[in-house]
């Protein structure tokens, strides 16, 4: 239903509504144990809940099916409608970070992993396939995507993100919104509006300018806004003195009467009642209620009581108005999704749906796009017929590379039939004609000394409450993300790395030369002490429950991996915070030790061919201006080259960063085959804030960059703009 039908209908709604009812709209809840008298405990009344599904897999010997789950939720619904007295059904909302995680969904790459595609039509087709598999079950909200950029990669939750670029991180968010919405899912990107601080400490308060955030953090959000996300996830953390679940510069000012948004504001788990706690704002948790509610939040989650709403009312920090117009934007969402009109789910179609052969053959393809060969030294392709015997060596061999941050319900490990560990798929590669070796680092020498080539794969245990400060691979200890006040619903992640594994890295090179690291991870690790040693390393990500696969395939050469860096590698942490779209320094950025300059740019990835780009030209079109080329296969395999495009821009009215990335595109080819390609900027990839923050086309001079990463430049031409125009270089 189109927007304004939707609110015509919830304005109706609305004037029949008694104080106590509209109350009810606002408050949820969130039950961990599901099982026996669960529906006693139930407050059938809330408007919004935590799925059940989430919680329904622990302890349970085997995972519930997605028939179940949709019975679960949908006898939820229904309790509901019958309760309500006009029949208003809630909202049941969960996460959907890489995957639909009611239950056992089908498990895609980490979104760090999806950024590495450059590839949004990628990333819009697997929202799409994990928003029909959230809708099937009935979860008609979720917490995604995270369009937070990432600029210190120390931050735990960079897994979670798309990385450092704000073109990159707009277009796979907005991608991921139309994949959710067009399921009749209400997306809901997060964090809003800066989730992070100096050191990548996570949730901490934000020094950042509202000049940087409107140049760097909020584009992303906007994108996501003008995309359909019909609401929005306040941030944790403080900004300009005050918490943004309760920052009225933010969730009124910017977000609605500047951005026009119309959709409701939730906040994260806990955040509405750090007010009190954490940020020692608030007297109690009505008033931390009010705040928030007066300030833009609409929805406090995953706890809210009726009565702390009912106190704050009692007590006059809530007025009917502003209650009126929290639940209309509520109930807005409500039929603009087509709740009212179709609430229930269907269990025969949610079996059939779910993790079916077209989404599992999706998670294949994205896998095979998101895994970057960051070095070789004429190790890989590994040629099948070749190899007799090979090592396979880390611990994370044998576990299926999905990661442990969101990757499956409440208490339970995520599992899945013909999702393989990487052994798993070496084996059902290789056959019989292949003898793997594996052993304990302690073998490492002898076992490798014997192989005609060695993997090995690294283990590394990232994600919410697991901020890094230090960027090494973690060695012989038992490795825990610390519980959070917020992360209520994420398990604490445990691991017990068995092993040093920088010193079993550097004896396998050393006893096997023909040595392919494979980094599963999902933030930039310090590969200083070992990078030199080694003949190849593939940088995987956590490429999801097909993963495996697709890392078989790249590593013996049956598919090109064409995946880019979608942040920059620092070489230890000591270089960051570290990005590449960084504001001219009046002195350098080296230090007296360091070049200060990445390991591996923004942008970078190589392939098992070659490519040639021929005849660059510039012209200025109606709306801007673009750069066109040849692309020409030069190699003898197939493969993906991807184009960036930047813009450096200079002599404007304020200064601006050394360069920006502002189009791409990946070009698949035959060998020999060749390809006219044309990148456009529209004209607002020019625009800036000028130093009264009007944005607009400024006067200044613009080089475009044709590129194949933020470091290695192929083409340069010059622009300028004058008196709002765009000219070409005199």
């Amino acid at each position: 239903m189109n927007e304004t039908n939707a609110r015509q209908r919830a304005e109706a709604l609305l004037q029949t509504l008694s104080t106590e009812e509209k109350l009810r709209q606002l408050t949820a809840d969130m039950l961990f144990d599901v099982t026996g008298d669960y529906e006693t405990r139930r407050d059938p009344l809330c408007g919004s809940y935590r799925n059940p599904g989430h919680f329904m897999h622990y302890k349970r010997e085997t995972p519930a099916s997605p028939a179940e789950v949709a019975r679960r939720i949908a006898r939820d619904v229904s309790l509901s409608v019958k309760a309500q007295p006009h029949g208003i059904p809630p909202i049941e909302n969960g996460e959907a970070l890489h995957s639909a995680q009611w239950g056992m969904g089908t498990n895609f790459p980490q979104p760090i992993g999806l950024a590495s595609s450059f590839d949004p039509a990628m990333t819009r087709r697997v929202a799409n396939a994990i928003g029909a598999e959230v809708a099937a079950v009935g979860v008609r909200q979720v917490f995604a995507p995270v369009v937070n950029l990432v600029r210190d990669c120390r931050w735990g939750r960079t897994v979670e993100t798309f990385g450092e670029d704000v073109r990159l991180v707009s277009d796979m968010g907005e991608a991921m919104v139309r994949g959710f919405e067009e399921n009749g899912v209400i997306a809901t990107p997060k964090h809003f509006a800066d989730n992070y601080a100096a050191g990548g400490r996570d949730s901490n308060y934000s020094d950042n300018s509202e000049r940087t955030l409107r140049e760097v953090f909020l584009p992303p959000f906007k994108a996501c806004f003008d995309a359909g996300a019909g609401s929005v996830m306040a941030a944790y953390n403080g900004w300009e003195g005050l918490p943004c679940s309760a920052n009225p510069r933010l969730l009124t000012d910017i977000l609605r009467e500047e951005w026009g948004f119309g959709g409701f504001v939730v906040s994260d788990y806990g955040g509405v009642e750090g007010l009190e706690t954490a940020h020692r704002l608030a007297d109690s948790l009505a008033e931390a209620a009010a705040m928030a509610l007066k300030a833009g939040l609409d929805v406090i989650l995953p706890f809210n009581s009726i009565e702390t709403l009912r106190e704050a009312m009692r007590r006059g920090l809530l007025t009917e108005e502003d209650i009126d117009r929290n639940v209309l934007r509520v109930l807005t969402a409500k039929f603009r999704i087509g709740l009212f009109d179709d609430p229930m789910p269907d269990p025969e179609k949610a079996d059939a749906l779910v993790r079916c052969a077209e989404h599992r053959a999706l998670a294949l393809e994205a896998a095979r796009e998101t895994i970057v060969l960051l070095k070789n030294e004429g190790v890989l392709p590994l040629q099948k017929e070749k190899i007799r015997r090979l090592g396979v060596f880390g611990q994370s061999a044998d576990l299926i590379p999905i990661g442990s941050n969101y990757s499956g319900p409440y208490g339970t490990p995520w599992v899945g039939d013909d999702a393989p560990t990487p052994l798993q798929a070496l084996r059902e590669y290789l056959g019989d004609g292949t003898e793997i070796i594996t052993g304990p680092a302690d073998a490492i020498e002898t076992l490798a000394s014997t192989c005609d080539a060695c993997l090995y794969f690294t283990a590394i245990v990232e994600g919410e409450g697991s901020d890094r400060s230090d960027l090494r691979l973690p060695r012989v200890t038992v490795h825990t993300a610390r519980e959070t006040d917020g992360g209520v619903i994420v398990d604490a992640a445990t691991q017990e790395i068995r092993e040093d594994q920088e010193d079993a890295i550097l004896r396998l090179c050393r006893a096997n030369g023909n040595t392919a690291v494979i980094l599963l991870n999902g933030a930039p690790v310090d590969m200083t002490a070992w990078i030199g040693e080694t003949s190849a390393v593939i940088e995987a990500w956590y490429p999801g429950e097909q993963g495996a696969r697709a890392l078989t395939e790249i590593l013996f050469g049956v598919t090109n991996p064409s995946g880019r860096l979608p942040i920059c590698i620092p070489k230890h942490a000591g270089q960051l915070p570290l990005f590449y779209a960084r504001k001219p320094s009046g002195r350098g950025v080296a230090y007296c030790d360091d070049d200060g300059q990445p390991l591996y740019p923004f942008g970078y990835g190589l392939s098992y061919t070659t490519f040639a780009v021929t005849d660059p030209a510039l012209t200025l079109t109606e709306d801007g201006a673009a750069v066109s080329c040849t692309v020409t296969n030069t190699g003898g395999r197939d493969g993906t080259e991807v184009l960036q495009l930047y813009v450096a821009s200079h002599h404007c009215a304020v200064m601006r960063p050394e360069k920006e990335l502002k189009a791409y595109a990946r070009v698949t080819l035959r060998p020999g085959a060749s390809e006219r390609v044309t990148l456009n900027l529209p004209q607002d990839a020019f625009c800036y804030y000028d130093a009264r923050m009007d944005f607009g086309l400024h006067d200044g001079r613009h080089t475009l960059l044709l590129a194949r990463s933020a470091e290695e430049t192929l083409s340069a031409f010059e622009l300028t703009a004058r008196d709002g125009r765009l000219l070409p270089e005199d």
